[in-house]
Formats: C-alpha cells, sequence, structure tokens
C-alpha cells in the first residue's frame, strides 16, 4: 500500500474519539446500573462535554481535507481503506450539517429525560415525562431540518439507525406484513388458548436464574472474560471498548423466562459486539452494519435459538438444578409454554407472531409525532386507541402502555422499524446458514452452537461497515432483505 498521510491522521483522530467516546459509554452503563439519583445532574454536563468534544473533533475542517486527501489518493476498490474512507466521508457530511451545541444540548436532555422515564413508568404517569419527550421531539426536529430530507423529518432520523431506509418504504413493509402475521395469529392464538397465561409460574430464585442465564449465555459463545451481566429497568447491551461488553437484564423471581430471553436477546447483540474486528475498533470497519443487522443477531439467537423445542430438550436437565421448580414440567411443556400467542400489553415480553404489531404501532405513532401530527399530551390516547384496535386489548395503565419502552427517552426515533428488520434478518440469516452449514439443525439440537456463531462471524460479524445492510445481507443469503422467510418460519411454528 502506498501510504497516504491523510489516512494515517484519520486513524489517529478517530482512535482518539474512540477512547472518549468509549468512556462516555461507560458513564451511560453506570447511570443504567449503580449510578445514585443525585448524580444525575453533574453525569448529564460529563456526556454532553464528552459528545461535544467527540463532535468538534471529527467535523474539524482538518478532518474534511484528510478524507479529500484519501479520495485523491485512490485507494483501492475493496480495500479496507476505501471501506474506511467512504464511511468516513457519510458521517463527514453528515455530522458537520450539525451544531457542537447542539450535540451537546441533546446529550444533555437525554441523560435527564431517561432517569423521568424511569420515575414516570414506576408510577404510571406520562404526564411525567411529557415535557421531556416533547423536548427531545423538538431537538430530533431540529437536527432532521440540518440533515436535510426530501419528503419526512423521520428519514433523515432513520439513516443514523438503518442507512438507506425511508419511512415510505417502512410503510409500504408493514401494510404487507399486518395482514400476513394476522392470517397467522388466528390459528396460533387457538392453538395457545389452554395454555394458562401463569402455567409456568413458580418460585424461581433470582440466583438461580442468574447462574443458569450465565452458563446458557456461555454456551452460545458470549465471552465472559470480556463482558458481563448487570440488572437494570430496561434490557440492553453496550459496548465500552475492546473486549468489554456489558449485558443487563430483569429478574422477575415468579417468571424465569422474563430474565432469560432477555439474556438470549442481548446476549445476540453481545456477540456480534465481540465479533467485530478488534483490529478496527474506532473506525467503521469495527462497527456493525446498521440497527437492523444488530437486531438479526438477538432476534435469531433468542427465537430461532432459544425459543425451539431443541434448545428445552437439552437445556431441561440444566435448567432444573438451577431452577428446581422447573422439574414438574417436561421440556415440551416448557417450550409449548415458552412459545404461548396471545396478544400482550409488554413489547419485550410478547410472542413471535404478535410482536412485529407492537412495532408497527410504535413506527406509526413516532412517525406522527416527529411529523408533528399527533401533540405531545396525546400520546397516551393515541396508543391505548391504536392498541386496542390492533391487539383487542384495553391498556391499563401508562407503564403498561406507552411508557413502556425507553427509546423515546434516549431521544431514539427511528429506531423502533429496525426491530422488525432484524426479524426478517433473523429468519433469512438462519435459513442461509441451515442450507450452508452441514449438518447444522442436529448440531444446535445437540447444544453445539459454534458453527452457527462462526457462520455469523464470517458472514456478518467480521463486515463491519464494508457493505450497506442490503449488500450484507445479499452476500450472506443471495437476496435483500425479504419478508417471506419469517413468515415462512411463524407459519412453520405456529399455524
Amino acid at each position: 500500500m502506498i501510504e497516504c498521510s491523510g489516512y494515517t491522521e484519520l486513524l489517529k483522530r478517530v482512535g482518539e474519539i474512540a477512547l472518549v467516546d468509549s468512556t462516555g459509554a461507560l458513564l451511560n452503563w453506570d447511570e443504567e446500573t449503580y449510578m445514585p439519583r443525585q448524580a444525575l445532574n453533574y453525569r448529564a454536563e460529563q456526556l454532553a462535554y464528552f459528545s461535544g468534544w467527540s463532535h468538534r473533533q471529527f467535523t474539524a475542517p482538518e478532518v474534511g481535507d484528510w478524507i479529500k486527501a484519501c479520495e485523491d489518493h485512490g485507494f483501492a476498490e475493496g480495500s479496507d481503506e476505501a471501506a474506511n474512507v467512504r464511511e468516513w466521508r457519510r458521517d463527514y457530511d453528515r455530522q458537520t450539517r450539525i451544531p457542537a451545541d447542539l450535540v451537546e444540548e441533546f446529550s444533555r436532555a437525554s441523560a435527564i429525560a431517561r432517569d423521568a422515564w424511569v420515575e414516570a413508568r414506576k408510577v404510571s404517569q406520562f404526564s411525567r415525562f411529557q415535557p421531556h419527550l416533547e423536548k427531545l421531539l423538538q431537538l430530533n426536529r431540529r437536527m432532521a431540518d440540518y440533515w436535510g430530507y426530501e419528503r419526512t423529518p423521520y428519514d433523515a432520523l432513520l439513516e443514523g439507525h438503518e442507512r438507506n431506509a425511508k419511512a415510505a418504504e417502512l410503510k409500504e413493509l408493514f401494510e404487507r406484513l399486518r395482514p400476513a402475521i394476522v392470517e397467522i395469529l388466528r390459528p396460533a392464538y387457538e392453538r395457545s388458548r389452554s395454555i394458562p397465561e401463569d402455567y409456568l409460574e413458580a418460585d424461581y430464585p433470582i440466583e438461580g436464574q442468574k447462574a443458569l442465564n450465565r452458563e446458557v449465555a456461555a454456551a452460545l459463545g458470549f465471552d465472559f472474560e470480556a463482558g458481563r451481566i448487570d440488572t437494570t429497568t430496561h434490557p440492553f447491551c453496550t459496548g465500552l471498548g475492546p473486549r468489554d461488553c456489558r449485558l443487563t437484564t430483569r429478574y422477575n423471581p415468579r417468571d424465569f423466562s422474563e430474565s432469560l430471553y432477555g439474556v438470549l436477546h442481548e446476549a445476540g447483540h453481545g456477540m456480534y459486539d465481540q465479533g467485530l474486528p478488534e483490529e478496527h475498533y474506532g473506525t467503521p470497519l469495527g462497527h456493525a452494519a446498521s440497527m437492523g443487522i444488530h437486531e438479526s443477531q438477538s432476534r435469531l439467537w433468542e427465537n430461532h435459538v432459544g425459543r425451539s423445542r431443541e434448545f428445552w430438550e437439552h437445556w431441561h436437565a440444566k435448567a432444573c438444578r438451577h431452577l428446581p421448580a422447573l422439574a414438574k414440567f417436561t421440556p415440551e411443556q416448557i417450550h409449548t409454554a415458552i412459545n404461548r400467542v396471545a396478544p400482550s400489553f409488554i413489547r419485550v415480553e410478547a410472542d413471535q407472531v404478535t410482536y412485529d404489531l407492537h412495532i408497527i404501532l410504535r413506527f406509526e405513532i413516532e412517525l406522527q409525532l416527529v411529523e408533528g401530527i399527533l401533540p405531545v399530551k396525546d400520546v397516551p390516547g393515541r396508543w391505548n386507541e391504536q392498541f386496542e384496535k390492533l391487539f383487542g386489548l384495553q391498556v391499563p395503565d401508562d407503564a403498561r402502555g406507552c411508557l413502556q419502552d425507553i427509546h423515546w427517552s434516549l431521544g431514539a426515533f427511528g429506531y423502533f422499524p429496525t426491530y422488525t428488520l432484524g426479524n426478517l434478518n433473523a429468519a433469512q440469516l438462519m435459513e442461509s446458514a441451515c442450507k450452508q452449514v452441514p449438518g447444522l439443525t442436529g448440531e444446535l439440537a445437540a447444544g453445539n452452537y459454534a458453527s452457527l456463531l462462526q457462520w455469523l462471524r464470517t458472514n456478518v460479524h467480521a463486515a463491519g461497515q464494508r457493505h450497506t445492510p442490503q449488500e450484507l445481507m445479499e452476500k450472506a443469503t443471495g437476496a435483500t432483505t425479504q419478508t417471506e422467510p419469517h413468515l415462512a418460519a411463524l407459519r412453520r411454528k405456529f399455524a
């Protein structure tokens, strides 16, 4: 490779930014897990300072000069350098449109809003969170205006989570999915009506749940020498740097599945983070392709592996050692109960069939919020009305309604659709893995997950942002994201 001084300078600059951003991520993680509440205001200032510093460092004029020098240098097509330069250009052009003081204001507001959301959710009062949501919406609209868009400000926000995605295309996707899911839901619900909602309810000591969760996550391939599990209000996964990945979950002493499937989901995210090329940390090649690809990893391990009959046939005896109350159930009974299909209030606890309906509801509401069609004060009423139309249930309170998810308190508008994109990608990737890896089905039944993880490492994780999300899917599976593999998997399992 012929030396390019601009590329060398860029590597140095993004390395410094990665050091600061990873420190900010550690402060975010601490806020969600162990930070005392009275530390909130100062923590918000810390996070605002770090985010503003990083923004200024990356949008400095010399960074633009270095990127231009790299483009003039002309790295070989398909090379690591060419991929990084392409993505740096995209990020630079996007970030230079936003003033640093707006970045700081957004970081400060979201840090305070997270705490307000936690408290509002505890007492189930949307009014306590309303002014924070209004503030974050205003900031998101300002950023969308700076970024620019053709049809809707939502497109500008989507771009930060899923490259090249458009609201109009998502609307069309959801319009196709909704009737197909409803068609599957009818027979699936009928099959599940004989299973009581509390069928598996028993005493499941939290320490036993923790031990089981850790053993399962380690077996899947999550590296605990480079990660850990902690407790929080809303489960999440965050990478704090090379070989430092944090999972979180929440515990219900009467329902082990809440924490187990939270860990399975977040471990999918975590194994993606652990599979990104460590030598490229801080550069685009060390970052995930998109949130729709990231969510595919969590949904694949949670649903296609963790909710399978083979999973419980293998794990039943080990689970009973940690949670003796499970011994009164057979693997088949646990599998059937875990896959019970019925409309429910909480997205993260939803069954595979109704899950995407939760996402459709959130997408439609936040699109109306961003476009100014729906006033923030009307969110609970609109949520409850639309939820009853979709699920046939009357929402009992805000905690089980519009306050249940953390995303709006983070200002993360445009994130929710990536969950359904993740579902579609997960089914498509799983289908391709089973075709391409000889004997994979038998290995999974025996509790051997290394081959599946290696296939994902090769076809998804190692690429970083070398490809756009759709390019990555086409290279891994032979097609861009499709609905049919997901719907076919649901029909096989539930209908």
